[in-house]
């Protein structure tokens, strides 16, 4: 992220995604070993000859590895799945704009320049109250509304991006200078750009 800094621009913080989406694969972690060391005592016991008579002592060694192997098949599909996609997402607030960074192997981000936010909302569900977290949304007029997804302690990160925002320079940002009056703009940055009648 060092790299990647503008000139005078700081990291204020940096957060991911609240962490309640990992509940059922953290569970899963806890369970699937459990179930799976009782199904391999089952089998080792020799249960499986009861129902089905035909199930020998030599099929032991291949129904427990099977066992094995569809368990740790499922914890990789669902719950690695699901830990590396959390985190994975990632965002980045500096003293000039909001990032947004999601994926390991596919990246895709966003960034929304502090100076163009116009409004900063907060929108909770129920749940999301009671865990602190919410969804940040960042209007920027004309080019739309960006949105943080679940983040924790939503007024905390709420609070950071305003006090960033008032301590912005006053002005236009243009090449890295504060122009301090309209005109000073060409005429290609100016709201309704070049006139082509």
């Amino acid at each position: 992220m060092r790299k990647e800094l503008l000139p005078g621009e700081q990291v204020i913080t940096i957060t991911r995604q609240q962490g309640r989406s990992l509940f059922f694969p953290v569970l899963a972690i806890i369970v699937v070993p459990a179930l799976t060391g009782f199904a391999c005592a089952w089998i080792v016991r020799e249960n499986p000859q009861r129902p089905a008579p035909f199930i020998t002592a030599e099929w032991t060694p291949w129904l427990v590895g099977t066992v094995v192997v569809l368990a740790g098949w499922f914890l990789a599909a669902y719950s690695l799945k699901r830990v590396l996609r959390w985190r994975s997402i990632k965002y980045i607030l500096t003293s000039r704009r909001v990032l947004a960074r999601n994926g390991m192997f596919r990246r895709s981000d966003w960034q929304v320049s502090l100076m163009a936010v116009r409004n900063v909302g907060v929108q909770q569900s129920m749940l999301q109250r009671v865990l602190h977290s919410g969804n940040i949304s960042l209007d920027t007029g004309h080019s739309g509304i960006a949105v943080l997804a679940d983040v924790p302690e939503v007024g905390k990160f709420r609070g950071f991006i305003l006090d960033a925002m008032d301590e912005l320079p006053q002005g236009e940002v243009f090449e890295g200078e504060v122009l301090r009056d309209f005109e000073e703009l060409p005429w290609e940055l100016r709201e309704g750009g070049r006139d082509e009648r």
